[in-house]
C-alpha cells in the first residue's frame, strides 16, 4: 500500500471514529511503561499466590486425614462427639471454620530407646531416622488450640507435661506418658478429663525435630528470645547458644529454644517459650509469600505430622488465622502449681480445678464462670522493668501500695532486654478484668491475655517507656506521683 493510499485510509477511519490499531498499540505500550513498578510487582505476586493457592485447593478437595496411625471406631467417634462438623464450605467452595474447633497439639521428643518398630536394617534401608521420624516418645509439648469463628480468637492453652493424672487401671502418672503408652486418642481423653470434659475435635502429633524441618521450609521464624540462653549436654547432643532479643532463627536454633529447660522455671518456663514459638509459627504462616512454598511445606507435613485433620481442614485453619491475624491470638496456661521441688519424690503439676473451670467457661465455652474476683490486698502483682530507668519500679510500687495492692514483687533476677514503648499488663491467670482495673487505675499501658508473665502472679506488669513519660509529665507540672 502506497503512502497516498495509507493517508486516504486514515482519513476514512478518522471520519468513522475508528482508532488506528498501530496508534493503539503505541499508546498501550506507553501506558505500560508509565505504570509504577510496585503495581507490576504486586499484580505478579497476586497472580503467583492465586495460582499456588488454587493448586493447593485442588489437592485439598480430594484429601483424606493425614494419619500415620489408624484410630479404632471408638477413638474416631471420640473426636466427633460434638456431632456437627466444625468445617464447611463457603459460597465460593473455599473451606472455612464454621464452628468452634478444639485441636490437641502434641510435640514428641523421641529417643532411640523409645522406638517400638523398625529394626536397624529396616531403618538403614528406608533411610529412617528414629529421632526425627518416630512418634514413639514422650510428649514434650501439650497444647489445646481453639479456633473460634464466633469470637474471632485463636486460643493456645498449655498443659504442663508433668500434670498429675489418675488413669483407670494404671494409677498415678504424668500426662506426658499417655500418648507413648496408648496413642493420641487416649491422650486426648485424659486432657479432656483434666479440663472438665471439654470436647476435643482433632489432634496433631509432630516430632520436635520435624518442627525444625518445617521451620526451615517456612524460611525461619522471628521470635523474641527472653534472655541469654547457653547450654551444652553432650550425652543428648543438645547445644544451645542464643542471645536475648528479637531475631530470626532457623529450625535447629529454634529447636534449642523449644527444648531448653535448665533454668529456675524448668518445664513451665519451657512451656511458655513453646507457646511463643507456636504463635510465631502461626504468624509466619500468615506471610503471603508462604503460599508460594505450599508444596514444600505440604511435603514436610506429610512426612513429619500425624493428624486426623485433612488438608482441606488445615487450609480452613490457615484461612481463619489469616483473616483474624495475630492480634486475636491469646496464650493461656492451665491453672495449677507444683507439689514440690522434685528433690523429695516425683514432681507433679497439680491442676487447680476452680481455676480450670473458670478458664474453660471463659475461653472454651464449657461450663459456668465464677464471678468472684480476687481481693485487691491479696492480688499478686509482679513487675518486670524494660525501661531501665532509675527508680521506675520503686515509684510504681509506692503508687500501687497506696492504692491498696500489698502483694507486689519486683522481678530483679530477670534481665529483660526488651525495649517496650508501651507497658503491658499481662493477665497471667486469664482474667483480663483484673489487669484492666490496674491499667485504668494507673492511667497507662495495654492489657494482654497471656501466659508469658511471672508464673506465680495474677498480673505481671512489663514496665515500658510510657510509665517514664507519665512520671516526667508529673514533674513538669511540679506535681508528685499519686
Amino acid at each position: 500500500m502506497s503512502k497516498v493510499e495509507v493517508r486516504k485510509v486514515d482519513r476514512q477511519r478518522r471520519k468513522s471514529n475508528k482508532p488506528n490499531p498501530q496508534m493503539v498499540r503505541r499508546q498501550s505500550a506507553k501506558k505500560r511503561r508509565r505504570m509504577p513498578l510496585w503495581l507490576w510487582l504486586g499484580l505478579g505476586s497476586i497472580g503467583a499466590l492465586s495460582a499456588a493457592a488454587g493448586a493447593f485447593l485442588a489437592v485439598s478437595l480430594t484429601s483424606a486425614p493425614l494419619q500415620q496411625r489408624t484410630l479404632s471406631a471408638a477413638d474416631d467417634a471420640f473426636f466427633k462427639q460434638n456431632g456437627k462438623e466444625a468445617f464447611s464450605r463457603s459460597l465460593l467452595q473455599v473451606p472455612e471454620v464454621s464452628k468452634p474447633v478444639n485441636i490437641l497439639l502434641l510435640g514428641i521428643k523421641t529417643n532411640i530407646s523409645d522406638v517400638k518398630t523398625n529394626t536397624g536394617d529396616e531403618r538403614k534401608k528406608n533411610k529412617y531416622d528414629a529421632e526425627v521420624d518416630s512418634l514413639d516418645g514422650l510428649s514434650d509439648t501439650i497444647m489445646l488450640l481453639r479456633f473460634d469463628p464466633q469470637t474471632k480468637r485463636t486460643i493456645f492453652l498449655g498443659i504442663p507435661r508433668d500434670t498429675k493424672i489418675d488413669r483407670t487401671g494404671r494409677g498415678i502418672e504424668k500426662i506426658n506418658a499417655v500418648d507413648r503408652e496408648s496413642g493420641p486418642a487416649a491422650a486426648a481423653k485424659e486432657v479432656s478429663k483434666v479440663l472438665g470434659g471439654v470436647a476435643i475435635d482433632r489432634y496433631i502429633r509432630v516430632n520436635n525435630l520435624g518442627v525444625a524441618k518445617l521451620v526451615d521450609e517456612l524460611g525461619g521464624v522471628t521470635v523474641t528470645v527472653p534472655k541469654d540462653i547457653k547450654y551444652q549436654d553432650d550425652s543428648q547432643h543438645f547445644y544451645v547458644n542464643l542471645k536475648a532479643g528479637k531475631q530470626h532463627l532457623d529450625g535447629m536454633k529454634l529447636l534449642g529454644l523449644l527444648r531448653y529447660r535448665n533454668d529456675a522455671n524448668g518445664d513451665i518456663g519451657r512451656m511458655q517459650r513453646q507457646q511463643m514459638v507456636v504463635k510465631a509459627l502461626l504468624e509466619q504462616s500468615l506471610n503471603p509469600m508462604t503460599i508460594t512454598r505450599i508444596p514444600q511445606i505440604f511435603s514436610v507435613i506429610q512426612k513429619q505430622v500425624d493428624t486426623n485433620l485433612t488438608v482441606e481442614e488445615l487450609l480452613a485453619l490457615g484461612g481463619f488465622s489469616m483473616q483474624n491475624g495475630k492480634s486475636k491470638m491469646q496464650m493461656l496456661m492451665m491453672p495449677g502449681d507444683y507439689n514440690g521441688d522434685g528433690k523429695h519424690g516425683t514432681s507433679y503439676w497439680l491442676p487447680n480445678e476452680k481455676g480450670i473451670q473458670n478458664m474453660m467457661a471463659r475461653y472454651f465455652d464449657h461450663g459456668t464462670i465464677s464471678l468472684e474476683q480476687p481481693k485487691v490486698e491479696t492480688l499478686r502483682i509482679n513487675i518486670q522493668d524494660t525501661s531501665h530507668f532509675p527508680d521506675a519500679t520503686a515509684r510504681l510500687v509506692k503508687r500501687l501500695n497506696k492504692a491498696g495492692y500489698q502483694t507486689v514483687n519486683i522481678d530483679t533476677n530477670l534481665k529483660i532486654k526488651e525495649d517496650l514503648p508501651t507497658s503491658q499488663f499481662i493477665a497471667q491467670k486469664g482474667n483480663p478484668e483484673v489487669a484492666e482495673g490496674l491499667s485504668s487505675l494507673l492511667g497507662f499501658g495495654e492489657v494482654k491475655v497471656d501466659s508469658s508473665g511471672n508464673l506465680y502472679s495474677d498480673v505481671t506488669i512489663k514496665l515500658g517507656r510510657d510509665w517514664i513519660q507519665k512520671e516526667q509529665s508529673y514533674k513538669s507540672l511540679n506535681q508528685k506521683p499519686e
